[in-house]
């Protein structure tokens, strides 16, 4: 992109972006996963700017799922967590999950070697 098009979804439509993870190469394709926050009418007339000036916009598809069954308690996910959706109980040494905290970075799967955490695909 020739524009800072981050800047303009935040300063001209009022978009608020959280940015959870990016792969930008300059003069090649990029990726980035983002929330988008705002009222309904921001997020609309921002979603139609990033359309215009040729980004492709997909919902995200996919979320985590720890697998309890295959969990060990080893807690070397806990520490790679960005948003602290993986927790450990220092009593039990239980892994928990909270999935409304998780961003999908997929941290989690990189480390853990039990394949406790698994992507889920929702796309068809």
């Amino acid at each position: 992109m020739e524009e800072p098009i981050i800047y303009h979804l935040i300063a001209d439509y009022g978009v608020r972006v959280n940015i959870l993870r990016a792969s930008i190469d300059p003069g090649k394709r990029g990726r980035m996963f983002v929330e988008l926050a705002g009222e309904d009418s921001q997020l609309s007339h921002g979603l139609n700017y990033l359309e215009r000036t040729g980004v492709q916009v997909e919902p995200l598809a996919q979320e985590i799922q720890h697998l309890t069954e295959r969990c060990t308690g080893c807690t070397s996910c806990v520490p790679h967590c960005p948003t602290q959706a993986l927790d450990v109980d220092r009593q039990t040494w239980e892994v928990s999950f909270n999935p409304e905290k998780c961003i999908v970075c997929l941290s989690c799967l990189d480390v853990c070697i039990y394949k406790a955490m698994v992507l889920k695909d929702f796309s068809v």
